[in-house]
């Protein structure tokens, strides 16, 4: 049932924060029983070899975790660009709500920079807890002027151009988090994460980003 168009920008955020906020609780959970049967001792590296039926249900549940978010993301608009900027708002959210439910039910992270499995589509994400609440947190900036200000963007949000300096970014993101895969499925510890890598790539992104929306005013 689509959202009546009545309901306020300020409504649909609400709604949707609390939504994001329960998927991190349930994901947080989850990975509070995975950690309890495999690192019952506390979280950490080399990573642990799971059964292989287990580890595809796992991925499963990711990827149906991101499928179930962007189909709830298109109910209250019809744009693409709004959809878009909804479904990164509530990415946003998840991802960093899903850290501070893991805190509060077994007061990890530790710190800000500890390690952690960030994802296992394809190979295991690896990296340090902060990259991805960065990430997160630019996704979430970002939907908000794309929401509050819809004008500024065309239908495709970007173009074709800007679409393509945002996936190279993307990839140099990418290609931080699966530097260290090959050695931690080796069962070895990760001990070097490539952050003027990932910099490049995030602040090539929002500077793309901004650019566009500076030049729209």
């Amino acid at each position: 049932m689509r959202i009546k168009r009545s309901n306020s920008l300020k409504r649909i955020l609400l709604i949707y924060t609390v939504f994001g906020i329960a998927i991190a609780y349930m994901e947080s959970a989850i990975v509070v029983y995975l950690r309890a049967l495999y690192y019952p001792h506390g979280f950490h590296f080399p990573m642990k070899q799971i059964p292989l039926n287990i580890a595809f249900v796992e991925i499963g549940r990711e990827a149906v975790t991101l499928i179930i978010i962007w189909m709830v993301s298109l109910i209250p608009f019809r744009a693409f660009k709004k959809q878009l900027a909804l479904f990164m708002y509530v990415f946003g959210i998840w991802d960093i709500f899903y850290y501070f439910w893991l805190k509060v039910f077994i007061n990890w992270p530790v710190h800000i920079l500890n390690w952690d499995i960030l994802f296992l589509i394809p190979v295991p994400w690896i990296g340090p807890c902060l990259s991805p609440v960065l990430v997160s947190a630019g996704l979430i900036l970002s939907a908000l002027l794309i929401l509050k200000y819809p004008d500024r963007f065309g239908k495709k949000l970007l173009n074709p151009w800007e679409w393509a300096g945002e996936i190279l970014c993307a990839g140099l993101i990418l290609l931080t988090y699966i530097y260290q895969a090959g050695n931690v499925l080796k069962g070895e510890i990760p001990v070097y994460y490539p952050w003027w890598l990932f910099l490049t790539g995030f602040m090539g992104g929002l500077l793309i980003f901004f650019r566009h929306y500076i030049k729209a005013k």
